[in-house]
């Protein structure tokens, strides 16, 4: 069977909802997902979820009720929009080969009843049975079960504006902060402690030293969350007291959405934070500062967030084995609208469809619709150019950077050589040199003497790795693992790829590149009796900074348009707080456990920037989305193009600057229209525009395009052409205007930087302001020829006054279609 969702007017009662809410649905089927390294076959679940009065019921006010054991003829879960507000629909398709699908419906609010399953159904208890979740709070939709022919049917129903699939994404500070010369001295205002940073991530660990309460009063007056006693989750903090008596806390809300009704063996059903991930986010932007944090005795000092006085509210809407639906996002999203957070994180992609289908797309626009900025990770599918995700333009996409500071160990071999590898490594030798080997010359059998090259579980025979180092050429992660459980020392792993990133290892363990290796095989085949040690691992100081190897490159694969990533933040070798529930790997065997760990990705970076984002929120509490984004775009340090041949495509207008951005000069603001404008001219259709933002009627674009002529239509801080042909010159015209948040008497003049073969003017050439918010507008003309050599060049135009220097990078590509 199969599960919906449906988004209806605020008007209808919810115990009609209940009822009737199976007229929407999505089709999916059982399918292959990576997540967390391994390959999972996701099922969807079919249950039924009645809503109640009180939000601390299981989810947002839903609470699970019963659910049918796994059969052929379960549906496959989807989503659906529909409605003056958008609306979710998901089901599961009767057939196994179908694939989950969202629909937007259209809602009017005169109408009594949404419309009625039973016309798919045929039966008001199989509509019953088919309804999952109702949306109700910032969204108009709802979930239920139906079978691809009924989702069919219902998409050519009067008032269905769209379907969309739900699908499953994957996830994506002691010395970061410092390094971006944000002290923990830094001026901050009293303010702080109003605003509200809300994490979508795998829970929370609420004991954290990092969410101590101390010092705190309650929560805003504006917060209509909650946060509620479940399963290994006694509330948000220590000295929080629920409901109407004394409430001081750090940690305001927590809530877990688990909608497809699967039980997952390695999670559990509450906010609580099994895997780690959510902890670490969530400290890294706001997290209280705790003295002497460490691992290993590496990265010590202090560990805290952007924001150490803000609140933190905690949505679960990813799970240990199945990753993050797009429907339990959706209702992550419904409800920290509703509950009144400030900003929001997510370090989660991994699927991107268009900017009026996707997921997160959609529901980070109404995010911006209620004055709430979205940021959001780029992506780990780097260094590939085009790999970028979270690319809306109402979206802030942040790249993950590296810091000046490394952690390596020393591989010492008997002859005397000394080389270094990359790695974390906690682990003191208890004797001077182990017999080392390779993995090929252990195999278990001829047939596996390749795959034990890689060290791969089942390919090595035990007996002789026991008591020895085994080189082992990179794979999968996880070789010390199957090392140690064999009775081997540990591992010298060999790679090319993410030499820029430290791995946590559970056995004495490094990684070095291929020369390294190459020396080390040499040696091992040129004795009688090879030996090495891997000695503990140091911290060291690096170049800096560079963007990961790992972090996600444009160009922006969703319009040629628009510059992303837009921004980039420390996002290697992050340490911050941790699950007690998680080993340090999550490997097997693994018993090692700490209040602290290092993690990378641009998971990581992404709370610098949310949080960085709620710090310019304390200073600017009525500043639109766009207004905070802009602020931290054009404030950001230029990075080098030489470090990083990819350019802007690596990261955007460069390195995070927290304390210029609250006080940028100027910022490009924007409200829906002018997003709505980008649509329109980026080709959208007005009925898929028009079930974006609500509209109960289609969307009539030719009388919404700017009359003058503009390349992107948008008013956003950076600029990007894309060559129209591979001989002749391209030319660009883009109009911006800007409102003056600095002194009343500015003068701003331009500064125009071009790169070879290009040329950039801009008019005027000089802005005056008389007064704060005064607004004026100019043009940016690019002329740019063919560039054999480089597929992106770059140049920048930057107004300077006597105080402030506002940057927006200007990006000609080849977009080689």
């Amino acid at each position: 069977m199969i599960s919906c969702v449906f988004l209806t007017c605020n008007s209808f009662n919810m115990n009609i909802l209940s009822l009737y809410c199976l007229l929407f649905f999505l089709i999916t089927r059982g399918h292959l997902l990576q997540v967390n390294g391994e390959t999972k076959m996701l099922h969807a679940g079919f249950l039924h979820c009645v809503l109640e009065q009180s939000s601390c019921k299981q989810g947002i006010e839903g609470k699970l009720t019963h659910e049918h054991p796994l059969n052929t003829k379960r549906k496959n879960m989807t989503t659906l929009y529909f409605g003056t507000k958008v609306g979710f629909f998901l089901f599961h398709p009767k057939q196994v080969t179908t694939r989950t699908r969202f629909h937007y419906l259209g809602c009017e609010k005169d109408v009594n009843t949404p419309i009625d399953m039973r016309v798919l159904t045929h039966s008001e208890l199989e509509a019953k049975e088919s309804h999952v979740y109702s949306y109700t709070k910032s969204f108009n939709a709802f979930a239920a079960k139906l079978s691809g022919s009924e989702a069919r049917e219902l998409s050519g129903m009067e008032g269905v504006q769209s379907v969309i699939m739900n699908q499953y994404r994957k996830l994506h500070t002691t010395r970061s902060w410092d390094f971006l010369g944000f002290p923990q001295t830094a001026r901050r205002k009293n303010t702080e402690s109003n605003i509200i940073v809300g994490v979508m991530d795998t829970g929370i660990t609420p004991q954290s030293d990092s969410f101590n309460d101390e010092g705190f009063g309650p929560p805003p007056t504006k917060w209509k969350g909650s946060c509620c006693h479940f399963a290994n989750f006694s509330g948000c903090n220590k000295y929080a007291i629920q409901i109407h008596t004394l409430n001081l806390c750090k940690l305001i809300g927590a809530k877990y959405f688990k909608l497809d009704g699967n039980p997952d063996p390695n999670d559990i059903l509450s906010p609580v934070d099994t895997d780690g991930h959510g902890t670490h986010t969530s400290s890294t932007a706001a997290g209280a500062p705790v003295p002497d944090a460490e691992l290993f005795g590496l990265a010590k000092g202090t560990a805290r967030g952007a924001v150490p006085s803000a609140r933190v509210a905690m949505y679960k809407v990813c799970w240990a084995s199945s990753g993050c639906s797009d429907m339990d996002l959706l209702a992550g999203f419904d409800a920290a609208i509703h509950d009144g957070v400030d900003i929001i994180s997510i370090s989660i992609g991994g699927v991107t469809g268009t900017y009026t289908n996707d997921t997160i797309s959609v529901a980070s626009f109404h995010a911006m619709n209620h004055g709430i900025l979205t940021v959001a990770s780029a992506g780990n599918d780097g260094p590939g150019l085009g790999s970028v995700s979270n690319h809306a333009p109402w979206l802030l996409t942040v790249a993950a950077s590296g810091i000046d500071r490394g952690f390596q160990s020393k591989v010492v071999l008997g002859n005397g050589k000394t080389l270094t590898g990359i790695g974390i490594n906690g682990f003191d030798p208890k004797q001077r040199f182990y017999p080392i080997t390779s993995g090929n010359d252990v195999a278990i059998n001829t047939e596996s003497k390749e795959s034990a090259g890689y060290c791969i579980e089942d390919t090595l025979d035990e007996s002789k790795v026991k008591g020895k180092l085994v080189q082992c050429k990179l794979g999968t992660w996880g070789s010390d693992s199957v090392i140690k459980e064999l009775g081997g020392v540990g591992a010298v792993i060999e790679s090319e790829l993410f030499l820029d990133t430290a791995q946590i290892f559970m056995a004495p363990s490094t990684m070095v590149n291929s020369t390294a290796g190459e020396y080390i095989r040499n040696y091992i085949h040129s004795t009688r009796s090879p030996s090495a040690v891997i000695h503990k691992s140091e911290e060291v100081n690096i170049p800096a900074p560079f963007i990961a190897t790992f972090s996600s490159r444009g160009p922006n694969p969703g319009t040629k348009h628009i510059l992303k990533p837009d921004i980039a933040a420390p996002g290697v070798d992050i340490l911050a707080s941790y699950s007690p529930l998680q080993t340090l790997t999550g490997l097997k065997g693994d018993t090692q456990f700490s209040k602290f760990t290092i993690m990378s990705g641009t998971s990581m970076a992404c709370p610098h920037v949310s949080g960085t984002a709620a710090y310019v929120k304390s200073f600017h509490p009525n500043w639109s989305p766009a207004a905070i984004k802009s602020a931290l775009m054009t404030s950001a340090r230029p990075m080098s193009s030489k470090v990083n041949r990819e350019s802007e495509f690596a990261y955007g207008t460069g390195q995070l600057n927290p304390r210029r951005a609250i006080n940028p000069g100027l910022i490009y603001d924007m409200d829906n229209m002018s997003y709505i404008q980008f649509l329109c001219h980026e080709g959208y259709d007005g009925s898929s525009i028009a079930s974006l933002i609500n509209s109960k009627s289609k969307i009539n674009c030719a009388s919404l395009i700017p009359p003058l002529i503009s390349e992107d239509a948008i008013n956003y801080p950076s600029m990007q052409l894309a060559l129209k042909n591979k001989k002749g010159v391209t030319t660009g015209v883009f109009r911006r205007i800007v409102t003056n948040v600095g002194g009343a008497m500015s003068f701003y003049n331009a500064t125009i930087r071009a790169p070879k073969g290009v040329n950039i003017t801009v008019e005027p050439k000089t802005l005056f302001f008389s007064r704060n918010l005064q607004k004026r507008s100019f043009k940016v003309i690019v002329n740019a020829e063919p560039n054999a050599k480089k597929m992106v060049v770059s140049g920048s135009l930057i107004w300077k006054s006597r105080c402030h220097v506002v940057r927006s990078p200007i990006v000609v590509y080849d977009p080689q279609d």
